[in-house]
């Protein structure tokens, strides 16, 4: 198989696996949709039980208390009837004192009972407004998972569908460039990505030249040394604008050795231009020391005359 027909196919199957492991991706963060509501109808329950225990607990107090209630009544109205039979004033006094602590009793029981029986009826609306909202709630979690339900469904047939897509197209492929190229994308959602003057468009760095033109040349299979991408040649269109910064435009050790050479021949031609002007001026001093000599003797030769 080409290289040219592999780089089509992975382009089709790139579009393939996006796609599928988007679906794998909602299939299963679909279910945590409903944690929230779970949690909530979870939490209602709970509180739910520990009312209704408290509902018991007061319930029971109350019963009690109304007991209670009923003998501090019988009491004093054993008293009171009492009070026609008496003969004696100390069969007097201990009834009076029946009856007043029977009452004392009384007033107190029925004033603890008022305050429990307010409770006890405020529970029982709560609970009662409690088992309403766990009620709603549960109609709600069920109409939510009868909808995820559905949503489910359909996002298994498309990605039944997406299977059978792949399975046409990576039968004859090779395995290993397959498990690389698929682990690739469940990083980076691009698997394969084109070569523009020499640079990656996945990562945007520039490629060494040699291994570019490797690239260029498309005779295997080569991965990006950067973003481990698969990479593919493409051209450039006349007049097309390029945002990357190629070796071209940045030079090369090469040039500055270049560079440097000529700075180097012109310091020699420099130097060799300043030589000439020295040995011009030497040669000049010598010739007027000279001239001078020859004038002191011609001097010296008419005074001996």
């Amino acid at each position: 198989m080409e290289t040219t027909e592999i780089f089509e196919r992975l382009k089709t199957l790139q579009n393939i696996l996006v796609q599928k492991y988007d679906l794998e991706a909602k299939i299963e963060e679909a279910p945590k949709q409903l944690s929230s509501q779970e949690e909530l109808l979870s939490r209602l329950k709970k509180e739910f039980i520990v009312k209704n225990a408290d509902y018991e607990t007061i319930k029971d107090k109350v019963l009690k208390l109304r007991a209670e209630l009923e003998e501090a009544i019988k009491s004093r109205e054993a008293g009171e009837k009492g009070m026609d039979n008496i003969t004696t004033h100390r069969e007097y006094e201990a009834l009076e004192k029946q009856i007043l602590e029977a009452t004392d009793k009384e007033n107190e029981i029925r004033k603890e009972l008022q305050v429990e029986e307010k409770s006890l009826e405020e529970t029982k609306e709560n609970l009662k407004s409690d088992e309403e909202m766990i009620t709603a709630q549960e109609q709600d979690l069920a109409s939510s998972k009868e909808s995820l339900n559905q949503q489910l469904s359909d996002y298994q047939e498309q990605l039944n569908a997406l299977k059978e897509e792949e399975a046409k197209i990576v039968p004859d492929m090779d395995q290993e460039i397959l498990f690389k190229f698929e682990r690739i994308i469940q990083r980076n959602s691009e698997g394969i990505v084109a070569v523009r003057n020499g640079v990656c468009t996945g990562c945007h760095m520039i490629l060494p030249a040699q291994f570019a033109n490797s690239v260029h040349e498309g005779e295997s299979i080569l991965f990006c040394p950067y973003c481990s991408r698969i990479l593919y040649h493409e051209d450039v269109e006349e007049g097309e604008e390029e945002s990357y910064f190629t070796l071209k435009e940045a030079g090369s050790l090469a040039d500055l050795d270049d560079f440097d050479g000529e700075e180097e021949e012109m310091d020699e031609d420099s130097e060799n231009e300043n030589n000439e002007e020295y040995d011009e001026e030497d040669q000049d001093s010598l010739d007027d020391e000279n001239d001078d000599d020859l004038s002191d003797e011609e001097s010296d030769e008419e005074d001996v005359e």
